[in-house]
């Protein structure tokens, strides 16, 4: 799988990225069917399994349950070996989500997922939007303490989780990376990719494949739409299951194939 840069970070990132909220929580989710966490073997497995087949990009957050502490335990090869985003401003306590993007707590959360990771450096991390897109950007702390974040070296690069159009286009001037919606069945924020090709921002894409509520047919042509939209880094799907995994990356290099020789 060959790796895409990041917009303009200097990261290089696989264009299929593994999100790892099932590795650490299954309340409240908003997948089809109801699943049991993995344990430490299949998790091992799984991400053996991702680096197989050139995967390099993990997606965690600390409302994603114990996942952060889960990866920096059981992550396989050298530290180099990944590409590591993560959150702030969600948490999930007893069944619930709650915010605060304040600047105070933006630090505190990240140094948190740096000892729950093991490592001395995030490659990117990302606000956690709780639908409110520009005041979690433009009235709270959080954007200020990632650039601080990455003035002392702890992160290499900052963005937003968005939900809104209007946050998207916001992120592509104000930060590295935007993270958005974007699929066949939803395409309101397409013109965010265009926007942050222009800047060369790098473009994440989430819940391609509606929350797993797409149906095995639908995989492809999700990944050719997806690829064939400019600037886009890479599209993260959460799967416990190998062989969805295997199926996903097949899904995302045939994309890429078609889109390539269509251009």
């Amino acid at each position: 799988m060959e790796l895409r840069a990041l917009g303009d970070t200097g990261i290089q990132v696989s264009p299929l990225g593994l999100g790892t909220v099932k590795l650490g929580r299954n309340q409240q989710v908003k997948y089809p069917y109801p699943f049991e966490i993995p344990d430490d073997a299949a998790v091992v497995a799984l991400l053996s399994l991702a680096r197989e087949l050139g995967i390099n990009l993990l997606d965690t957050a600390p409302a994603y349950g114990n996942s952060e502490e889960r990866l920096g335990q059981l992550l396989p090869g050298s530290r180099d070996d990944w590409v590591i985003v993560s959150k702030v401003g969600e948490f999930f306590k007893e069944g619930k989500s709650y915010f605060d993007f304040s600047y105070d707590t933006t630090i505190r959360t990240v140094e948190q997922s740096l000892r729950n990771l093991k490592t001395d450096y995030l490659d990117a991390v990302l606000i956690h939007s709780d639908g409110n897109d520009y005041r979690a950007l433009k009235e709270e702390g959080a954007l200020d303490a990632l650039r601080a974040l990455k003035e002392r070296g702890l992160i290499r690069a900052h963005g937003i989780s968005t939900k809104t159009l209007v946050g998207g286009l916001l992120a592509v001037v104000e930060t590295d990376i935007v993270m958005i919606t974007c699929s066949p069945a939803y395409q309101d924020e397409v013109p965010v990719l265009r926007a942050a090709n222009l800047r060369s921002r790098g473009v994440l894409i989430k819940k391609a494949l509606q929350s797993g509520h797409i149906g095995a047919g639908g995989v492809e042509e999700a990944m050719r739409f997806i690829f064939a939209q400019p600037g886009v880094s890479s599209v993260m799907v959460g799967t416990i299951t190998p062989d969805h995994l295997r199926d996903n990356a097949a899904a995302v290099e045939a994309a890429i194939k078609a889109c390539d020789g269509v251009a």
